[in-house]
């Protein structure tokens, strides 16, 4: 269990404002002014408590939404195990609906948003230094509404208790988020440390920033259109590798991390890769549940109450219904790419569980060694994607093993993790700048897209390339970079492959081929139920 630096929650009294409504406070939120903090300490512990709203939704909700929508997994079922009235088959087929569990994060993001624009009155207003942090938050809260569900409404003061609340284009909210960055960026911590980590910094105002920038052409256009291109002209792309320029002249971050071992659940403010983390703690139960799902379906034990697949006997059950599409296994093919370790496949082997190292000890169940197909096969090609509820079933398709779990604090503490979850990385910043170059921006700092390519895969001992990627490299590389990382929805429609053909998408709802509309997920129901006001997004 990770013990190296103490770890803040958010508060559980949140002012709610309804999932984004705000028409029938009880309380006007500015009538709770408080005095301006007069020390560090009373400082760090009010703004600590806006830091985290994206814990919760990180660590299950918001990644489901991510990695089904994209090409990495399909959420199969066993015989109606796990189907969950579609939250996980829905997204997997571009069948995305209002009501899905995993589309229902606009909540959480809303509160954070609400929270921090309280702390701001409280620390005196937009004016003061000290709300640089916190409104770097309420950016990035809005960078994630907008790039899930496009027109949000832009929440940037303490609203009045019966203000109606309007949604803004999703254009207007990209410029306002560029605005606030560009506003806090240089009263931000420069400092790279245990106290800052899972904080907002200077290093995370840029590359969010870079984020905003290299999506520049997918935020300010009408992308869920039939003439967006994702060639179509980028205004941004010399100020995105000017921010990336930022970040590596700072000399702070690197890749001398090995790709495995930074994201066990040991991981923390020593990695030199992770720019901004979110941290997890298993023994807080706060929300990481990342084995639960990629883990084989009875690797709990072997059948008999002996060893699972970690080593021992887990305490609580795995489910195991992420299957990684086969298209996706296959970018896992390059000879001594430290990134195939991260993925079960083929026969499996117990891991011991105090070095999250694979062992030589094959891992049986009932007696025979589990072997995972790179196929899946459906019992019936539905949108159920039931694989049936047999050891044959719950073996199609490869796992991914990228957040190991602690299999002792796993079965203590309801399936939670350790593992702090990275939301920027260097390797990131490395290969945004590569896509900025290739995409037309001027090469700086002698700087080529091979050169920038050639440091991801000589960390990972993959083989090098010896001239410049073309843009179906570049994405395959962030695929095997950045998966299980929640980036690779974002990837796919920026590059113009979100509608491709994988899994069983097309099979099952070949409308999926040219329904650009999916490209913005639907507004939650709940969310339209106390704004009615509102409209649902186009194509739901």
């Amino acid at each position: 269990m990770k013990k190296t630096y103490m770890k803040l929650f958010m508060s559980a009294a949140l002012v709610a404002i309804a999932a984004g409504g705000c028409t029938d406070l009880d309380v006007d939120v500015k009538s709770q002014y408080t005095s301006y903090p007069d020390s560090e300490i009373a400082v760090e512990a009010k703004a600590s408590d806006v830091y985290y709203a994206f814990r919760g939704v990180l660590g299950r909700r918001y990644n489901e939404a991510m990695t089904f929508s994209s090409d990495e997994c399909m959420g199969v079922s066993y015989d109606g195990d796990y189907y969950d009235s579609g939250n996980y088959s829905h997204p997997s087929l571009h069948n995305f609906m209002a009501d899905d569990a995993c589309m229902g994060y606009w909540g959480d993001l809303s509160s954070g948003i609400t929270k921090c624009n309280q702390v701001i009155v409280d620390f005196g207003g937009e004016e003061e230094p000290v709300t640089a942090p916190i409104r770097a938050m309420r950016a990035f809260y809005h960078f994630i509404l907008m790039d899930s569900y496009g027109d949000v409404p832009i929440l940037d003061h303490a609203l009045e208790a019966d203000e109606a609340l309007e949604r803004s284009s999703r254009a207007e909210v990209a410029e306002w988020i560029e605005s606030e960055l560009l506003a806090v960026r240089d009263n931000m911590s420069t400092e790279v440390n245990a106290a800052t980590y899972g904080k907002p910094t200077r290093w995370m105002v840029e590359a969010l920033l870079a984020k905003l920038y290299i999506n520049w052409n997918v935020y300010t256009s009408d992308v869920t259109s039939a003439s967006w291109s994702a060639t179509a002209a980028n205004e941004k792309l010399d100020d995105c590798v000017a921010v990336c320029d930022n970040i590596i002249a700072s000399g702070l971050f690197d890749l001398s991390d090995d790709y495995l071992e930074k994201f066990y659940p040991t991981n923390g403010s020593h990695i030199k890769d992770f720019i901004y983390a979110m941290p997890y703690t298993a023994v807080n139960k706060d929300g990481l549940t990342y084995g639960r799902f990629r883990t084989w379906r009875k690797g709990d034990t072997d059948g008999n109450g002996g060893p699972g697949l970690y080593g021992m006997v887990l305490g609580k059950s795995a489910a195991g219904n992420f299957a990684v599409n086969p298209e996706f296994a296959d970018l896992f093919s390059l000879a001594g790419d430290r990134r195939n370790e991260a993925l079960f496949s083929g026969a499996l082997n117990q891991y011991d569980p105090s070095t999250y190292q694979k062992s030589t000890t094959p891992f049986e169940y009932k007696g025979e060694q589990v072997v995972l197909t790179k196929e899946v096969a459906l019992s019936t090609v539905d949108e159920n994607l039931n694989v049936g509820n047999t050891v044959s079933g719950w073996s199609q398709g490869y796992r991914f093993n990228k957040f190991i779990m602690d299999p002792t604090d796993y079965g203590l503490y309801s399936r939670c993790q350790d593992n702090d979850v990275p939301i920027f990385r260097y390797a990131d910043i490395l290969l945004t700048k590569c896509e900025a170059i290739l995409r037309g921006a001027t090469a700086t700092n002698g700087d080529t897209p091979m050169g920038l390519f050639n440091q991801i895969r000589s960390y990972v001992n993959a083989p090098t390339i010896s001239s410049d990627p073309s843009i179906e490299e570049l994405l395959d590389e962030r695929g095997r970079e950045f998966f299980d990382e929640n980036w690779r929805r974002n990837d796919l429609i920026r590059f113009g492959n979100f509608e491709d053909d994988w899994g069983y998408k097309h099979t099952i709802n070949p409308a999926a081929k040219t329904d650009f509309t999916k490209r913005i997920f639907p507004v939650p129901t709940g969310v339209l139920n106390e704004n009615t006001n509102w409209s649902q997004n186009n194509g739901y």
